[in-house]
C-alpha cells in the first residue's frame, strides 16, 4: 500500500517572536506532507489502513464533525488505498453542507448524520455501525486506539536531534498524539493543550491505553477559549500575528491554541533558562472553513 505522502517535505521551523527571545523553540512541520492526509493524522490512521489492507476491509468507517480533519484524512486516504470510506457525523444533517462535508461526498465517503446523545454512546454505535457495515474496519475519533498511538509515535523519528530538546508541546483532541509522543519521547517534559474544558476522558484514555505513561505527561487545560472548536477575536487576532512574524498557518481547534499557551507559558516564565522546546504542528485547517470571511489573513 502506497499512499502520496511526502515526508521529505517536513521541516523544523525556528519560532522566533521577540528580538530576544531567551528560550529556543522550534515547530515540526508535519502540515506539508498532504493537502487531506494532513500532518498527524497519516501517522494515526497508518496502521489502521495497513490492517484494512491486509484483512481484506471493505473499507474504514469513523466518526467526526461536520469541519473534521479526521475525516477528510480518513476519506481521502481510503481513496488511495482503494478502499471505501463511511463518515458518521455528529449531528443532524444540515440543510446546506459545509465545505468539508462536500469535500467528504467529493472523495467518495457516504455520510451518516447521527443524533448528538447516540455519538455519545460509543460503544452502542461502534455495535450498531459492526451490524449495518459488516467487515468495515471501525476507527474512533482521531484515530483514537493503541493502533493510532503507535503512528503517533513515529513522528519524533523525524526530529534529527531529539535528545537536545527539554520540552515537547502538542495540542490535544483525543490524546491519541500525545500518548504516541510520550511513547517516543525520551527525557522530555511531554506537555499537551487541551482543546476541551476538561482533560480526564483523554487522561484516562491514555492511561487504559498505556498504564506505564503515568506521570510521563501534563496537560494543561488553561487555553481552551471556551472549548472545543471555540475561538475569540484575541485567538484569530493572535492566529494573524503568528502567521505574519513566522509564515506558519495554525487552525482555531488546535495548533493556534497550542501556538498560544506557548507563547504565554514563555512570558510567564515557565521555562527554566536554557530550554529548548519543540512544539508539534498537527495539521489540519478545516476548522478555519467555518470562520466568517475576511477574519483570517491567510
Amino acid at each position: 500500500m502506497t499512499l502520496s505522502i511526502d515526508t521529505d517535505l517536513i521541516t523544523i521551523d525556528k519560532i522566533q517572536l521577540y528580538p530576544d527571545q531567551q528560550v529556543e523553540t522550534n515547530m515540526l512541520r508535519l502540515d506539508k506532507i498532504h493537502s487531506q492526509i494532513s500532518g498527524n493524522k497519516w501517522f494515526k490512521l497508518k496502521y489502521y489502513l495497513a490492517q484494512a489492507v491486509l484483512e481484506k476491509r471493505p473499507g474504514l468507517i469513523s466518526l467526526g464533525g461536520p469541519w473534521s480533519n479526521h475525516l477528510l484524512a480518513v476519506a481521502a486516504a481510503a481513496r488511495e488505498a482503494g478502499l471505501k470510506s463511511i463518515g458518521v457525523i455528529r449531528g443532524e444533517a444540515p440543510v446546506q453542507y459545509s465545505e468539508t462535508l462536500q469535500d467528504l461526498c467529493n472523495l467518495g465517503m457516504k455520510l451518516d448524520f447521527v443524533s448528538r446523545s447516540a455519538y455519545k454512546n460509543k460503544t452502542q454505535l461502534t455495535d450498531e455501525l459492526n451490524q449495518s457495515y459488516p467487515g468495515f474496519l471501525v476507527v474512533d475519533e482521531g484515530g483514537q486506539g493503541p493502533a493510532g498511538a503507535k503512528g503517533a509515535a513515529e513522528i519524533l523519528q523525524y526530529v534529527p536531534d531529539l535528545p537536545a530538546y527539554t520540552h515537547i508541546l502538542c495540542a490535544v483532541g483525543t490524546g491519541t498524539m500525545l500518548a504516541g509522543l510520550t511513547l517516543a519521547a525520551e527525557k522530555q517534559q511531554v506537555m499537551g493543550i487541551c482543546s476541551l474544558k476538561a482533560k480526564e476522558e483523554q487522561t484516562n484514555t491514555i492511561l487504559n491505553m498505556f498504564p506505564a505513561l503515568a506521570n510521563r505527561f501534563e496537560i494543561l487545560t488553561d487555553y481552551h477559549f471556551g472549548g472545543f472548536a471555540r475561538y475569540n477575536k484575541e485567538l484569530t487576532d493572535f492566529m494573524n500575528q503568528f502567521y505574519r512574524q513566522t509564515g506558519i498557518p495554525t487552525d482555531i481547534v488546535y495548533t493556534a491554541k497550542l501556538s498560544y499557551a506557548w507563547q504565554q507559558l514563555y512570558l510567564d516564565n515557565f521555562f527554566p533558562p536554557g530550554s529548548r522546546i519543540l512544539l508539534i504542528h498537527s495539521g489540519g485547517l478545516q476548522g478555519n472553513r467555518s470562520l466568517p470571511p475576511g477574519i483570517l489573513t491567510f
